[in-house]
């Protein structure tokens, strides 16, 4: 078994012991091939819920991470479902956060716990020096309340999903 596995079934089982409330991250089943159907320990489905008293509260967003086996050395690209409106999430669900940047402030050490709080706390701190996507930057830089407007129906949408 690899190093990334390894980890991975170690930070599985720890999960199950200990995780924040409302968060879900488990393995996924594989789509095809040979282990169609088995779980697969690179790639992890995921649901974030929005912290209470926000706009992104009352809704549990889903997310992907996939890892590599180059894992815990490089972090897992995290993705929302395609079209996610928020300035730090690319049109194609990736999250851009430092934390997930090999190149700026990933550290083998952290943990996939770590990973998904930090999710959780970008979805109503964006960083506008980082942003991802034009619209939603520009609304939360220029409008606020189109920007606020947009999030909660993005909300609605994801209420009762889980």
């Amino acid at each position: 078994m690899s190093v990334a596995r390894k980890r991975l079934t170690q930070e599985r089982a720890e999960w199950r012991k200990d995780h924040p409330h409302g968060f879900v991250a488990k393995f996924a089943r594989a789509e095809e091939g040979e282990n169609k159907g088995q779980q697969d320990c690179l790639k992890w489905e995921c649901r974030i819920p929005g912290k209470k008293d926000t706009l992104w509260g009352d809704a549990t967003y889903p997310l992907t991470m996939e890892f590599t086996d180059e894992y815990p050395g490089k972090p897992p690209k995290c993705k929302f479902p395609q079209g996610f409106f928020h300035p730090n999430v690319y049109p194609s669900g990736t999250v851009c956060l430092s934390i997930l940047n090999e190149d700026e402030d990933w550290k083998p050490s952290i943990t996939i716990k770590q990973v998904l709080l930090g999710i959780q706390d970008l979805l109503d701190n964006p960083n506008p020096q980082s942003p991802a996507q034009g619209e939603p930057y520009m609304l939360y830089q220029q409008n606020k309340e189109e920007y606020n407007r947009k999030v909660k129906e993005q909300a609605d949408s994801y209420r009762n999903q889980s």
